[in-house]
Formats: structure tokens, C-alpha cells, sequence
């Protein structure tokens, strides 16, 4: 399927697995489908077996639950002793060593940080708080006072990494670090790299929707993987992408959410502003090589908003597509960049 480069309303389709039980079982090699919860969400992991290596599927899903595991240990914001929050806990300007895995996150937030300008910023976790989206839920917004004071404070350019002593360092004592829009596309990125290593060249890696894709499907064809309509009732296929050594993930302000007085205030919080974002960008998908990549620019196109956050990805080559809300509430227009067109036809990404 093929969007425009402009905007346009998409005719909504669904496919339907009609006759699957009688469906002539997939001829080729074998594969693993492995499946459970971890990092607060669920995970599926998809392995061709065209190695005909002799892995137990006990033995494959504790290799995923290791590395998902790994990951929370160290970067979740909701367990006290993970290394994420033994480092909010810092409070000192002194240089806090952490571990490779947490160091590798960091660098890639900070890239992402100075490129978007700041419109990605791992440290707005307290604004997050405040709007009661963060561990202590919430349904009324902060004071104006607040989110002023919040704002003074925080700042991913007030944070120092140096990666031969592999320290982080805040400048100021109560700066904190929030790896929520990162850690789980990184986590999958963990998972790949961890079964490349068993030696397994073909699969799909999906955890709370992010999603990365090595080779190709049981079939012999690209992975096709499912992007959701921005809907809040229900869930309905919007598109599917073939992707092959790719990564995609998906934000959006249409799940989390609350309303007051008549106001809708989403979850994704604009760090240059302190505040909800406040456009008609419903989601934003992004395709990268890396999974972490792809997770931390979602975010950041969707806080940049329908203009700002296009001319970004076609400006620097990012394979996007945008929902955006039309203006009498009938439904969505698609935007898609050149280089997520190029996705589409099968071109994958540079």
C-alpha cells in the first residue's frame, strides 16, 4: 500500500484471517513463537529455525526473559532499585558510574536529545509526574507555578556522560532520568542481538509494541507488521509494513490520557514547554535500523507535532508515517515521508 507525500484520508482496511484452521500448514523450515510478560507489558518473539539448530523452546524463552529482565533491572522508572533510580537518588553533582548496557541508552538519548533540538529529553520525568502520568497517577493538572519551577530544573544538556570513565553527571542535584520513551525499544534490541548470537538469522522481536525484524518470515517473505488506528474505542489495522533487518515503533497520544473541565491533556509531555502536547498528531511510526532509534524518534516527532515533525523526517531522511486528526473529528490523514515510502515497496532502510 502507498501514501502520498501529502495529506490525504486513507481508506480504512481490515484483513481478516478467514479459514486459518484449515489453512495448509507453512512448508519450509520450523519456528519458535515464544510469548509472556515482561517490563510491565507483554512480548512475542517469532524464530525461523532454518539452521535446524536443536534450542529447547524452555532455553529460548529464558534467553528472552534474561535480557528483558536485564533491561528492568537496571532502567525501569518504577522499581526502587533499579540503577535508573539509584542514580535519580544521587543527589549530588559527583560523576554516578553505571553499567554498559545503561551508559549505551544514554548516549543514543543524548544524540537523539541534540538533534530534535529537545524535543526528546529523558529528563522531563518529573513534568510527567506532575501531569499524573508517572508512578502516583493523576487526573488534574499541575499549577502554572509548578510546571515553571519543574522546567527551571531540568534539561538533558544539564547532564554530562563521559564514556571512557562511563559516568553520567547532573549538575544540578535534584535532575532525574526517565528511559521510558527508550529502554523498550532498546530492550528489543537486546533480545535480536542476543539470538543473532545463538545463531539465529531470521525473526521478529516484538515487545509492547516496538518491533525489530531480522531476514525473512517462515514463507519466505518480508515480516509484515501491524500498525494500529489512532483509535481510543477500538483497535483497528490501519496499514501493515514489510520489514526485513529493520526496526519500527509507535507513539501516541490517544491511550493515555484524561480529561479536565472539558480539556484533553495527553501523556506525552512537550519538554520545551512543560506542557501536554496540544496539535492534531494522533501517532507517529517510525522505521530504523535500530529499535531504541526508532522508539526515542516516535516520541519526538509526535512532540514536534504535523509540521514541525515532517519537515524534520523528510529533512533528515526518517521513514515516518503521521496520523493526524481531521479537524471536524471524521476520522485521519496519513502522511508519510519518502523514505517511509521506500519502506513500503520493500527498499528498507538506509
Amino acid at each position: 500500500m502507498s501514501f502520498p507525500f501529502y495529506f490525504r484520508t486513507l481508506v480504512l482496511f481490515i484483513v481478516l484471517a478467514v479459514g486459518a484452521a484449515c489453512a495448509s500448514p507453512p512448508t519450509g523450515p520450523s519456528m519458535y513463537e515464544l510469548r509472556g510478560s515482561a517490563m510491565g507489558t507483554s512480548f512475542v518473539v517469532k524464530i525461523v529455525n532454518n539452521e535446524n539448530k536443536s534450542e529447547s523452546q524452555v532455553a529460548l524463552q529464558e534467553l528472552v526473559q534474561t535480557e528483558l529482565a536485564l533491561v528492568d533491572g537496571l532502567m525501569s522508572h518504577y522499581r526502587p532499585d533499579s540503577e535508573l533510580s539509584r542514580f535519580n537518588r544521587h543527589a549530588q553533582t559527583t560523576p554516578f558510574v553505571v553499567s554498559d548496557e545503561t551508559f549505551a541508552v544514554l548516549a543514543e538519548a543524548a544524540r537523539i536529545s541534540d538533534w530534535t533540538k529537545g524535543a526528546f529529553d529523558i529528563t522531563v520525568g518529573p513534568l510527567v509526574e506532575a501531569w499524573g502520568f508517572g508512578v502516583a497517577p493523576g487526573d488534574e493538572p499541575p499549577s502554572d507555578a509548578l510546571i515553571e519551577e519543574l522546567r527551571e530544573r531540568l534539561g538533558f544538556a544539564k547532564l554530562r556522560l563521559d564514556p571512557e570513565a562511563r559516568t553520567v553527571q547532573k549538575n544540578a542535584t535534584r535532575l532525574e532520568g526517565d528511559l521510558s520513551a527508550i529502554a523498550k525499544g532498546y530492550a528489543v534490541d537486546r533480545v535480536a542481538e542476543a539470538l543473532e548470537s545463538a545463531g539465529f538469522s531470521r525473526y521478529m522481536v516484538e515487545v509492547g509494541g516496538e518491533v525489530r525484524t531480522s531476514g525473512y518470515n517462515q514463507a519466505g517473505a518480508p515480516w509484515q507488521i501491524a500498525i494500529e488506528r489512532p483509535d481510543t474505542g477500538v483497535r483497528l489495522l490501519q496499514t501493515t509494513v514489510p520489514l526485513t533487518n529493520a526496526s519500527m515503533a509507535t507513539s501516541g497520544d490517544y491511550r493515555n490520557f484524561y480529561e479536565w473541565k472539558g480539556e484533553r491533556f495527553s501523556h506525552t509531555i512537550d519538554p520545551r514547554t512543560g506542557r501536554p502536547v496540544n496539535h492534531t498528531l494522533a501517532s507517529v511510526t517510525v522505521v530504523s535500523r535500530m529499535c531504541m532509534t526508532a522508539d526515542a524518534l516516535a516520541t519526538a516527532l509526535l512532540v514536534l507535532g504535523p509540521e514541525d515533525g515532517y519537515r524534520f523526517a523528510v529533512a533528515n531522511d526518517v521513514a515516518s508515517l503521521m496520523a493526524v486528526r481531521q479537524p471536524d473529528g471524521s476520522g485521519f490523514e496519513y502522511r508519510s515521508t519518502p523514505a517511509f515510502e521506500r519502506v513500503l515497496s520493500g527498499g528498507g532502510v538506509e
